[in-house]
């Protein structure tokens, strides 16, 4: 017998850990940061970017407007992060932004908030994993050709990471983004002091000129351009609303912990955005996309410039132009915080499909925890999706960018209106002054974050629609569509199976056919256990294809002194499935009141390529003898000795102590073994000596 499957993924995933243990996952604040907020720290490799890139767009004198653009970011993040601590304090069981929307606005903002924030998950990765493959790529080059190899490998690896569970991927991640915040904040004190020692800090893309398609702008184009950069900046928030999914896996108290973990990513996360494009953007740093609309291009040669490096990377070779080691552990830790920031989305995804699932919007499949306890079907639905959108989008940042923050900025905004419905809900109940003003707080920072970005959103879906946010404005639809109808399937199935009086009732009598084939051991097995089921009568049943043939099976029958009587059915046509139907079929024309038990043995095989020599008919049978009222089917196995190479470890069978030494493998029905050796044991033992 083979056991290299399971120590594959032993190997993989480690030893698989018991329910009682789940308490032993649970997360503390130093732990909890980089698991959750890593998306939103690692925004600060690409959002300064993109917000240059944007600008680009109009030409080099855009730029200017960089700070200004930045700070609307920064306070939009402060804003989200503010109105989340209140989400999290009043919602822990992880439903986030699902389940304030479903509580205060009803079942349809729910199921909106859901596809958005799934849809999001996706995207989160892909940007992600394909932004850190950039900027690793930056310091070693001969990665540049390999980019979507390398970024579906990088998700493989951060898959694996999160199905060996939350605290081990935890543990695992929280080095590495220390680190990266330890790198980027060391950059900008460094930076500091170098200028405040009078050193002149210039990008190496200083000198260089930028080409815009919609240089000079004025008017309203000047505007829309200007809420296009901000909408690119507000990759930054993304990330944010995960710690409100995440809220069971923080230790007690749970909402308190994660609101403080909400407050230490917030005012990490605006120190390091706010920093890098200040540096971005006094070192004349550029960067350009052709794809875009804006273009590099170097003056001492006038040649186009198509492989500069990503901004982050150009402030940390600057500031680190006399330290070399510093410029490449930023560069590194970078293109790691990136690949980690993954985990947020691998953290929130599964979390949010178990509670979709409880709620019967997603198949039951995303609600069950695998062998270390972590939610492996939303981790493995998560990361295939993220790799097909890597490998259509050849793993480019810029690309995937326009799709983004749409999906988050829904899930916002619906979700602070639903926290100010809460409030005044609450409101209307409570008489304690100090916690109607503690409330009333509460519903003012949700109300103000509502409006803030419900602003952002129409700026974002205004802004971007063309370059790509539409194909987000598509899947939510869908993804809406497709949840609500696997709730209403699930409901009518729930309804149809409702216990009623008559459900309980006994049928009058029970009819067991046993299908035979030929005489052999399985199918004397299928009549021992047919008999020690003890039916209202039993009959052996047989499709004559060929008379002779036929004629051979009942002499066999008959010389055995079967106790079973033997029918044979008639079939000119060389058919067995339908002579069996119809068989069956009559004879519960003949007595609608009872059930018809059909008896199929089957062999169980170890190889792949037997299922294709053996079980056809008997699949073809219950496949359709399954959709006959009143009709109950049941295999009855029997073991060739190839399926014993899939057996985990050898047990002796129940009722071995009934059978002769030489008899093969038994049943797959427990009854019908330890009944062998009385009902109708002396068949079987007759056939197998």
């Amino acid at each position: 017998m083979s056991k290299a499957p399971d120590l594959v993924k032993r190997l993989l995933l480690g030893r698989a850990l018991r329910s009682a243990q789940q308490h032993e996952q649970l997360l503390p604040k130093r732990i909890a940061l980089p698991v959750f907020a890593s998306d939103a720290l690692s925004s600060v490799a690409y959002a300064p970017q993109e917000i240059l890139l944007a600008l680009g767009v109009g030409g080099l004198a855009m730029y200017h407007y960089t700070p200004w653009v930045a700070a609307a970011v920064v306070v939009i993040l402060l804003t989200v992060v503010a109105s989340y601590r209140q989400n999290v304090r009043a919602y822990q069981s992880g439903g986030g932004d699902f389940e304030v929307a479903t509580t205060n606005l009803g079942d349809n903002w729910g199921v909106v908030v859901a596809s958005a924030l799934l849809v999001d998950y996706v995207l989160t990765v892909a940007v992600s994993v394909s932004s850190g493959v950039e900027n690793l790529g930056a310091l070693l080059k001969f990665l540049q050709p390999h980019e979507v190899l390398v970024a579906i490998g990088i998700v493989v690896l951060v898959t694996i990471a999160n199905l060996r569970g939350l605290k081990e991927a935890g543990v695992a991640f929280a080095i590495p983004t220390y680190l990266f915040m330890f790198s980027i904040i060391s950059m900008l004190l460094y930076g500091m002091v170098r200028l405040g020692l009078g050193t002149h800090l210039k990008a190496e893309t200083a000198d260089y000129k930028i080409i815009g398609k919609e240089a000079g702008l004025g008017g309203a184009a000047l505007v829309f351009l200007l809420l296009r950069a901000f909408s690119s900046g507000c990759a930054a928030l993304t990330g944010v609303e995960a710690i409100s999914n995440g809220v069971p896996a923080f230790r007690k108290p749970k909402g308190e912990n994660a609101a403080k973990t909400l407050l230490m990513l917030g005012l990490v996360a605006m120190t390091m955005f706010g920093g890098v494009t200040a540096f971005a953007y006094y070192t004349k740093a550029k960067f350009a996309e052709p794809s875009q609309g804006s273009q590099l291009v170097d003056p001492a040669t006038g040649k186009a410039v198509h492989d500069a490096d990503p901004v982050i990377a150009q402030v940390a070779h600057t500031v680190f132009s006399n330290f070399t080691p510093g410029f490449a552990l930023v560069t590194t830790m970078t293109a790691l915080i990136l690949f980690l920031a993954a985990n947020t989305a691998f953290n929130g995804f599964p979390v949010l499909g178990s509670v979709l699932a409880q709620n019967r919007y997603l198949p039951r499949q995303f609600h069950t925890r695998g062998d270390r306890l972590a939610f492996s079907n939303g981790i493995i639905i998560l990361a295939t999706l993220a790799g097909l959108l890597i490998y259509a989008y050849d793993a480019s940042v810029s690309k995937l960018i326009p799709l983004y923050t749409v999906g988050v900025f829904v899930s916002f905004t619906v979700s602070q209106v639903g926290m100010v419905r809460h409030w005044n809900r609450l409101l209307r109940t409570e008489r304690d002054g100090q916690q109607r003003r503690r409330m009333q707080t509460s519903r003012a920072i949700n109300a103000f974050g509502a409006t803030l970005t419900g602003i952002v959103l129409v700026v974002v879906l205004v802004t971007k629609f063309m370059l790509g946010a539409y194909i987000v404005c598509i899947a939510m639809p869908v993804l809406f569509l497709l949840m609500k109808a696997i709730r209403r399937h699930y409901d009518r199935v729930a309804a149809e199976l409702e216990p009623t009086g008559e459900d309980v009732a006994l049928p009058a009598r029970n009819h067991a056919i046993v299908l035979v084939s030929k005489i052999h051991k399985p199918t004397l097995r299928a009549l021992a256990y047919a008999r020690a089921t003890r039916p209202s009568s039993l009959e052996a049943v047989t499709v004559s294809v060929d008379a002779e043939e036929a004629h051979r099976l009942q002499d066999e029958w008959d010389a055995l002194d079967v106790p079973v009587p033997l029918k044979i059915l008639d079939s000119p046509y060389r058919e067995i499935t339908r002579p069996v139907l119809d068989y069956v079929k009559s004879v519960r024309r003949k007595s609608p009141r009872d059930v018809v038990t059909v008896f199929i043995p089957e062999y169980v095989v170890g190889h792949w390529w037997e299922h294709l020599l053996h079980n056809q008919s008997a699949l073809r049978l219950k496949g359709r003898l399954l959709f006959q009222p009143g009709v109950m089917v049941t295999s009855v196995a029997w073991q060739l000795q190839s399926s014993d190479r899939l057996k985990g470890r050898a047990e002796p069978a129940f009722g071995s102590a009934y059978r002769r030494p030489t008899g093969s493998a038994g049943a797959g029905a427990g009854a019908g073994r330890r009944d062998e050796a009385s009902a109708g044991g002396g068949i079987v033992s007759e056939r197998d000596s």
